[in-house]
């Protein structure tokens, strides 16, 4: 509204001198042919006088605007072209910045930056899109080709447990799969987090480890857990979430009798969690995308997961009011950090 307003002043004031200016002008004209003796025919008819002063002051009026308004009104054309442009899906135009027109150059910055964050989203949609409907089809073509395989008999029963084992793994992963999309297109419309309790976020890290205790013990993996008592006020169930992928990615990429590290604390004022494991790392070129809806930098492990794990725990870490972070160095492993507010309970 004060832009709005600013722009209005502008207005006025532009119209006030156009006004000033042509009369100035117009009367300086006439004093000048009053001085040069040509008014003496004007004498006897004062309407004449008025006639041509008016007249003047429209001529000059009508040619200041012209002028002026041609540099203040050009912006504003080229924003109306460009609207017409996105409003056609064409996101990538962009309207030039006029530096010295003020409030309509950063009306024309708005734009450029509302463009380009339309281009970006209209992208991620179309990658989205195709990464949603192949890590479906997968699955789904998978299922089908064992299917058809026992429809068509003369199989063994150790190969046709094989085959029944292989639908049943592939079916779980469609499901979950559900379950993460429809979970995280729940949180990302989520604003008001409700269901806030205070409880003991060691014991719950703590549990999640204990959950997966069947991989990590195939794995063979050492543990070196250091869980300092912290009590949380946050949703308990959407922050489990969070520790099941961290935990469970972990486990995954860590060799067999490799070391899993779980810290939680207090640390710089803030609640922080931190998972490492010590596989093989992730390239630099994956980390800039690592939290990205379905991306899994890692092509040998794609059956293992579906690339919605990450981007469902930094949703919930970003309705705790808080960020996760992702260190990595090849052959050393990666480390995760979560960093939490304290949060209070008001009374």
């Amino acid at each position: 509204m004060k832009r709005i307003h600013s722009v209005r002043i502008a207005l006025i004031g532009f119209v006030l001198v156009i006004m000033l200016l042509s009369g100035t002008i117009g009367g300086s004209i006439l004093l000048i042919l009053n001085r040069l003796g040509l008014m003496s025919i004007f004498r006897l008819r004062p309407i004449l006088v008025l006639g041509v002063s008016f007249t003047t002051s429209i001529v000059i009026g009508v040619a200041l605007a012209a002028v002026v308004t041609q540099r203040f009104l050009r912006p504003i054309s080229e924003l109306s072209d460009a609207v017409k442009h996105v409003a056609g899906g064409d996101f990538s135009v962009r309207v030039p910045e006029h530096e010295s027109v003020g409030e309509i150059n950063e009306l024309c910055r708005s734009f450029n930056t509302m463009s380009g964050e339309l281009a970006g989203t209209e992208l991620f949609r179309n990658d989205f899109i195709n990464n949603f409907s192949h890590e479906f089809k997968t699955p789904i073509v998978s299922i089908r080709g064992f299917a058809r395989q026992l429809r068509r008999g003369n199989l063994s029963p150790e190969v046709r447990d094989e085959y029944l084992e292989i639908i049943e793994t592939e079916a779980d992963r469609l499901a979950r799969m559900s379950s993460n999309v429809l979970l995280l297109s729940k949180y990302e419309n989520l604003s008001i987090v409700s269901n806030i309790t205070e409880f003991s976020l060691d014991e719950q890290i703590r549990r999640c480890i204990l959950l997966f205790e069947r991989e990590w013990t195939e794995k063979k993996l050492e543990l070196e857990i250091e869980l300092e008592p912290v009590t949380y006020l946050f949703n308990e169930e959407m922050l489990s979430h969070v520790w099941n992928n961290l935990i469970s990615n972990a486990i995954r990429f860590s060799p067999p009798g490799g070391t899993l590290r779980i810290w939680c604390g207090m640390e710089r004022g803030r609640v922080t969690v931190k998972v490492r494991d010590c596989g093989q790392g992730i390239s630099p070129e994956s980390l800039d995308r690592i939290f990205d809806k379905f991306y899994q930098g890692d092509t040998s492990h794609r059956s293992e997961g579906n690339g919605i794990g990450l981007a469902l725990a930094k949703r919930v870490v970003e309705l705790a009011g808080g960020n996760i972070l992702v260190t990595s160095e090849a052959g050393r492993g990666s480390e995760f950090t979560v960093r939490l507010p304290v949060r209070k309970r008001a009374f």
